[in-house]
């Protein structure tokens, strides 16, 4: 891996700590997901699986780590890698339904967090029942930041970053 695609990496790390500790206040609703699509659909799986990893430990850096912490990481890495798939194999995807997948990606998000409940023993169905309405959230969150964020972010990687992008 180059320099370059390393620096760009940690400045795309830092917008989604940015992002998602100036919407820490509102449950369930950060741009981090809808980064991590995005950059792994222009970028590549792995670019996607360092990203997630990469954010999710810096972000709790701050906000607080945990047992969910190894959740978040894994459920930000298989969006990553699945969002990094489907860049590579369905480039001319319309953006609307690329926005629709980012707000399903907030629903597995969701439930792969839960499935933290039965790794340590607990119930998972009260528990995952009880968090669907931030799952929710999230999957709405995910499409509004996706719908911003992607003709932008789009453009900037393949304008500063294009020899970077997958093929």
């Amino acid at each position: 891996m180059s320099t370059k695609k390393i620096a760009l990496l940690g400045v795309l790390i830092a917008l989604c700590v940015v992002g998602r500790l100036a919407f820490a206040s509102i449950p369930n609703v950060q741009p981090v997901t809808a980064i991590i699509i995005i950059c792994s659909f222009w970028m590549g799986p792995i670019t996607g699986l360092i990203l997630a990893a990469g954010s999710t430990v810096a972000t709790n850096m701050v906000l607080g780590s945990g047992t969910w912490t190894i959740s978040q990481i894994i459920a930000w890495s298989i969006i990553g890698i699945l969002s990094g798939v489907i860049g590579k194999w369905f480039k001319k995807t319309p953006v609307i339904i690329l926005g629709i997948y980012a707000g399903i990606c907030g629903l597995i998000f969701g439930f792969i967090m839960s499935l933290e409940r039965l790794v340590i023993g607990k119930l998972f169905w009260p528990y995952y029942l009880a968090g669907l309405p931030f799952d929710i959230n999230h999957a709405i969150g995910n499409m509004v930041f996706f719908i911003i964020l992607f003709p932008v972010l789009s453009r900037l990687l393949k304008e500063r970053a294009g020899y970077m992008l997958q093929e």
